[in-house]
């Protein structure tokens, strides 16, 4: 099949090169309409459930709302992850799903379960689910800000025309709101009045709803026309809502005005935003929909804020302060400058060590043909353009030309002895035949060791398996393209001749014969030094820590204040000022701001003691420092609020999200301590947070506080309810409206919708003898105060409650510095189970970069052995000798050396982007000693003796097994060196595959020969000793 395949380039040359032409006009539109992004899509498929339950503790949402909701979503098929967080008045449910499940279809799940739980559902529950994004779905933040508009202002303008928009853009999942004021229409009831004329807050509720409607009289005909009728009786200003009569006693109405005052305010706000310790201000969130491109649809949002700038009010502005384009742009740029340096070192190399410009240039060729039909495959199978694909085909320029040497140095072998009257291109066809299976059997072989990447799962999985598919779709496209398109450039561009050999080369040669040879002499020294830096090698692996990923540097810095739990929004609030105004001092920081509570959708359900604060900063280049001097600036001013209970940590944008994606918390660690009873909880939770802070590499500790949360607690009485014919709902009601407040109705603008919201004034329900004295109205009509009937005390309580598979838990979280991940972990299991007895019932799990590291190291160490037991097998096939098989294999323990030294002595840890460095050593590695041995073979086949043999063809493989080596390590060099936002992912895989490389390529050049002779040379003997021959 594959002879077929090169006679019919060969017969049709013309129609080849127009198929090469048509591929590289495919590949340049190909890349031209690919999705380009930061990072693969890394979010499993996930649906959020939001309640929002205003007014209620979090024990009431816990107990009504969130364990209602979980019972029903456990049994979904597919379901992987069910976390819970309920919190005053809200309960955030998040579901996962397993990879590859739909996320419609998902969503129908939950939706056709909630069904069933809203039954079970108090009244005014409002249920939703959040729109259809993904945890990373955060690309693009901005600010509202008008000189003399009120906030208020900005906030309407926010809501109802940017919001509204920028919804339209497609790809747009939602716009979350957050800081300013939700105007509204607030009627404060006076207790005094309202009693005097014996009305309730029911009263008032009941007359404002039913003054506030239009209503249809169908129609009415006349003659040959028709008049609509309507009547009209909306609602539609501050003046309307006082003029409603409440009651009427002996013909004098009682308007809203009597009872009450009427003005324009604010909804209850649940979260703010504040900016360089000048107060409030008024922010949007665009949210990704599932499935679209980030860079495309941040782009579609600047256009659509630049044609909607001249409709807004004179003054008023749209400042971003965080665009993920900015990042997909820098890390895109990270690996298309260090892909183009690549093939830049690689085409010198192919000129320097081929000694022959046109061989160069033909095996050249096939790199761009070969990155052009990947980018085709790419978008067939719908690979977006990112930091790990962009990485993958970098992994690959220097594999890529490996079947195209072998190809091309044999055309030139045979066209240099060529005998006459033979034809140009039967002579190409001769030598592309006779190399066609070593060459497929090598880039099965690579294929094979890149298998163990499609095994991972999680976060892993989807971040390297684009990397694996582009090194797939490229090695096919090279394997393709060296059967077809180079067969026929060099049937055009070669010409006989010898090779040259330059100096370079030549000095080569002059150091590695005779090292080779005097290996050849003293191979028990040889292989005894080998197996000693093997051995020390080994020593050095529990040296090097540990850990899932490198933290990549996103640009954006995050600070993530935790302040006391009873904290007020407003109390809250004001303090970011002045921590924001000691940041400022920092010359390098230019702005602040800083987010508390929670947002408009209750999808990042923070509470008033939380906030997330973006700093903006001059560039990098003017810094004049890095990272972690920032973040040491940073504590030096924070470290002055830790008395006012201030704790601070640090992050980045997209490395919070995938923290809370990981493990629900917002650190490289999480310590969650499962059980049911809080108080042994706050307890044990406590000896661990001290455990954690004494070891060493912890920072920005913090844990999850309980209780601390101060409650008014209205203790309703049934047997004085029943004295006066009342029932809990009654209570419940006056509660409800006179403290938390309740919208009753809206009044409508055009197209806005302000909220009517009913609530006593501040003076009235501040203390528990104000609440004491609310009135309720019984069905006879008379006004009973609330102490009659229930107590009023203040008590502790939760502050939030965290569930994971439907059990409570509370956790310590913490970052690490100076030392890897695993380790750290290590030691502190081991601390925590000495001096922490937990009761039965009681577990603990630890959560994060820990746990995923700990799954991908284990999948790993399952699926790479079968790799390699499939590499043996291959090679099994292509020497049918299980003796050189396992000489060949014998190359994958050796070229761990390298990579082992070089992870330890650059610093680096042993990470997934790390073991996949590995993984491509071992495919280098075996294709080296493929050569080699299958050239040793070809010799011994020709009459050699097995020691002429092995000198003759080490020096004749020298060559290949340099470029080999040269190409794949240079081609990652730029990777190295890269410096830009993802340098830090591909950085540990460069160090492993380059050094490793070095060992390795010196044992295959070295050591092989010698075993070779060694292992073959005995068993030539012993045959010739079978046969009565001598030796």
């Amino acid at each position: 099949m594959i002879s077929a395949l090169i006679r019919f380039s060969l017969i049709q040359r013309l129609m080849l090169l127009l198929a090469a032409a048509a591929l590289t006009a495919g590949g340049v539109w190909a890349f031209s309409a690919l999705p380009i992004d930061a990072f693969p899509d890394i979010s499993p498929p996930q649906v959020q459930v939001i309640v929002k339950a205003p007014g209620l503790a979090p024990t009431e949402v816990e107990s009504r709302i969130t364990f209602p909701i979980e019972m029903e979503m456990q049994g979904i098929p597919n379901q992987k992850i069910l976390r819970s967080t309920t919190k005053y008045a809200l309960s955030n449910i998040v579901i996962d799903f397993e990879d590859g499940t739909d996320i419609y279809w998902a969503r129908q799940q939950v939706t056709e379960r909630l069904t069933q739980a809203r039954e079970a559902l108090p009244a005014g529950a409002e249920v939703v689910l959040s729109p259809i994004s993904t945890p990373l779905s955060d690309i693009f933040m901005y600010r509202v800000k008008g000189e003399g508009y009120s906030n208020s202002e900005l906030r309407t303008l926010q809501d109802w025309t940017i919001r509204l928009r920028l919804r339209t853009v497609d790809g747009v999942a939602d716009v979350n709101s957050m800081g300013g004021f939700v105007r509204s229409f607030e009627v404060q009831p006076d207790p005094r009045r309202m009693a005097s004329q014996g009305l309730s807050s029911d009263d008032l509720e009941h007359a404002i709803e039913r003054n506030n409607r239009n209503a249809g009289g169908d129609r009415i005909n006349r003659k040959d026309s028709m008049l609509l009728v309507r009547t009209l009786g909306q609602l539609r200003d501050a003046d309307d809502i006082r003029r409603i009569t409440v009651v009427t006693r002996s013909g004098v109405p009682v308007r809203v005005s009597d009872v009450a005052g009427v003005r324009e305010g604010a909804l209850v706000r649940y979260g703010g935003v504040t900016a360089d310790g000048q107060g409030d201000v008024v922010t949007g969130l665009v949210l990704l929909r599932v499935g679209a491109n980030s860079r495309t649809v941040v782009e579609a949002v600047k256009q659509e804020l630049a044609r909607l700038a001249p409709t807004l009010p004179k003054g008023v502005i749209v400042e971003p302060y965080y665009d993920r384009g900015d990042l997909i742009n820098a890390a895109v740029l990270t690996v298309e400058m260090a892909l183009g340096e690549a093939v830049v070192l690689v085409v010198l190399v192919l000129i320097v060590l081929l000694g022959n410009l046109r061989a160069a240039l033909t095996v050249a060729l096939i790199l761009p043909l070969s990155v052009l039909f990947t980018f085709i495959m790419m978008k067939l199978f719908g690979v977006t353009a990112n930091l790990m694909s962009l990485g993958g085909l970098a992994i690959a320029i220097g594999i890529l030309v490996d079947a195209a040497v072998v190809v091309v140095e044999n055309i030139h072998t045979q066209l240099a002895h060529a005998p006459k009257g033979v034809s140009r291109l039967h002579l190409v066809y001769r030598a592309v035949t006779e190399v066609a299976t070593p060459v497929l059997s090598g880039i099965l072989i690579i294929a094979i060791v890149f298998l163990p990447l499609f095994s991972l799962t999680g976060l892993e999985g989807r971040m390297f398996t684009p990397l694996a598919l582009t090194i797939m779709f490229a090695l096919l496209g090279s394997l393709l393209l060296s059967f077809t398109v180079i067969p026929v450039l060099a049937s055009f561009l070669m010409r006989g001749g010898a090779h040259g050999e330059d100096r370079v080369l030549a000095a080569i040669k002059r150091m590695y014969l005779p090292a080779m040879r005097w290996a050849l002499a003293h191979r028990t020294t040889a292989v005894g030094g080998a197996l000693v830096a093997l051995v020390l090698a080994a020593a050095l692996f529990p040296f090097i820590g540990r850990e899932f990923m490198p933290v990549m540097d996103e640009g954006h810095t995050l600070v993530n204040l935790e302040k006391a739990s009873d904290i007020s929004l407003e109390a809250s609030l004001a303090m970011d000022a002045p921590i924001q105004k000691a940041v400022l001092e920092i010359p390098e920081v230019t702005g602040m701001l800083c987010r508390s509570g929670s947002d408009e959708l209750r999808l990042d359900p923070m509470g008033f003691y939380q906030s997330d604060c973006f700093l903006q900063t001059r560039p990098r280049e003017e810094w004049g420092y890095g990272l972690e001097t920032m973040h040491e600036k940073l504590r030096s001013k924070l470290e002055g609020f830790k008395d006012q209970g201030v704790e601070h940590g640090f992050s980045q944008p997209i490395d919070m999200r995938v923290s809370e994606m990981l493990s629900g918390v917002r650190a490289d660690v999480a310590i969650k301590l499962f059980g049911d009873d809080f108080e042994v909880l706050e307890e044990k939770a406590g000896q661990i947070e001290e455990i954690v802070k004494r070891t060493p590499g912890a920072n920005d500790v913090f844990r999850a506080r309980l209780s601390g949360q101060g409650y008014l607690t209205v203790d309703i009485k049934s047997e004085l309810l029943a004295r006066y014919g009342l029932n809990n709902e009654d209570v419940n009601d006056v509660v409800e409206t006179s403290v938390g407040g309740k919208v009753v109705t809206e009044v409508i603008e055009g197209n806005r919708r302000f909220g009517v919201l009913l609530r006593f004034p501040e003076p009235a329900r501040t203390s528990p003898a104000d609440i004491e004295q609310l009135l309720i109205k019984t069905t006879g009509g008379a006004m009973v105060p609330l102490g009659m009937v229930a107590r009023v005390t203040e008590v502790d309580g939760p502050v939030l409650i965290q569930r994971e598979s439907a059990r409570r838990y509370v956790v310590t979280r913490t970052n690490v510095e100076g030392r890897d991940v695993v380790s750290f972990v290590e030691d502190l299991k081991a601390a925590i189970e000495r001096e922490v007895k937990l009761p039965q019932g009681y577990y603990i799990d630890y959560g994060g970069q820990f746990e995923n590291q700990q799954r991908a190291a284990a999948r790993l160490a399952l699926v790479v052995p079968v790799s390699i037991a499939l590499i043996f097998f291959m090679l099994f096939l292509t020497f049918r000798s299980v003796r050189q098989a396992g000489l060949v294999i014998l190359n994958i323990p050796f070229a761990l050396i390298g990579g082992v030294v070089g992870l330890f002595v650059s610093g680096l840890y042993l990470s997934v982007p790390a073991s996949v460095g590995f993984i491509t050593l071992f495919g280098v590695a075996v294709l080296n000693g493929v050569v080699m041995v299958a050239y040793f073979n070809q010799l011994r086949e020709a009459g050699r003796t097995v020691l002429q043999a092995v000198q003759e063809g080490a020096e004749r493989r020298l060559r290949p097994v340099l470029m080999t080596a040269l190409i794949a390590s240079l081609g990652l060099v730029p990777m190295l060196l890269a410096t830009g936002p993802g340098s830090e992912l591909q950085r540990p895989l460069a160090v492993v595959v380059i050094s490793g490389l070095i060992t390795s390529t010196l044992l295959t050049l070295i050591l092989l020969p010698t075993l070779y002779a060694w292992l073959e040379g005995r068993a030539e003997r012993r045959i010739k000793g079978s046969k009565g021959e001598t030796p």
